[in-house]
């Protein structure tokens, strides 16, 4: 390990805090992980952080890690996002996660705005996959501290790409009104669309499916959570269809 960080002008913390910004995350193609779960998830899946910090009085040690510098705990908590600081930080590059969308199964979300729900479906594609997460232009930014943690590591596992390039066909899922999804006939692949919770598909992005299933509600419900919607969907899919995980 380095020298002790014990300047908050260090430019590594600032780098950290810049990295709160989504529009800095875009920019400069880096995320931030924090604590020793997620930082090594993203070394089990073979990256290697551009940078790590660690707090000088409760170090930890990772497989993988190599020469993160000591900080002094105080400066490391207020880079934190956490309710409970954090033993390690980590900034990974965006550009090193998986990205090929060759899975047979996936889920394209358009729209879904909350980090939450977008963790969330990240996370349920990682179990109930092999399978993919595609996204429109105004999800939620899934390198968020709250996507990534919703995610529970699974950013680093689960391929994600643009909406516009998941795979056909395009199996539309809506509140009510459509064919029940178990009666569906689904082939060898599928791509599950969802939309934003209040709002759902827009008719243009509806139409553009190959086919509508809705998951039958009681009938006071509105709608279900769209990440319930997700995992609802690729469960249905992997029941008919196990999966090579077994």
């Amino acid at each position: 390990m380095g020298r002790l960080i014990s300047s908050a002008s260090n430019p590594r913390l600032k780098l950290v805090r810049k990295l709160a910004s989504g529009r800095q995350r875009a920019k400069l193609g880096l995320f931030v992980c924090e604590g020793e779960d997620l930082v090594a998830a993203g070394l089990a899946a073979g990256l290697q952080p551009v940078d790590a910090l660690m707090d000088a009085e409760r170090p930890v040690e990772l497989d993988g890690l190599e020469g993160p510098e000591v900080v002094e705990p105080s400066l490391l908590a207020e880079l934190s996002s956490l309710a409970h600081p954090p033993r390690v930080v980590a900034v990974f590059r965006r550009a090193d996660l998986p990205r090929e969308l060759d899975a047979a199964a996936g889920l394209a979300l358009w729209r879904v705005g909350d980090p939450g729900n977008v963790g969330t479906l990240i996370r349920t594609a990682d179990a109930l996959g092999p399978a993919f997460v595609a996204l429109s232009p105004e999800c939620a930014d899934p390198t968020s501290p709250k996507a990534l943690r919703a995610s529970m590591g699974a950013v680093f596992r689960v391929p994600m790409g643009s909406f516009d390039d998941a795979p056909k066909p395009w199996v539309g899922l809506v509140p009510r009104g459509s064919t029940a999804l178990a009666e569906i006939e689904l082939g060898d692949s599928a791509t599950f669309v969802l939309g934003a919770e209040r709002k759902g598909l827009p008719d243009d992005i509806a139409s553009s499916c190959d086919v509508l299933a809705s998951i039958p509600l009681a009938d006071e419900a509105e709608s279900l959570n769209v990440a319930a919607a997700g995992a609802i969907a690729l469960y249905d899919l992997r029941r008919r269809r196990p999966s090579p995980r077994g």
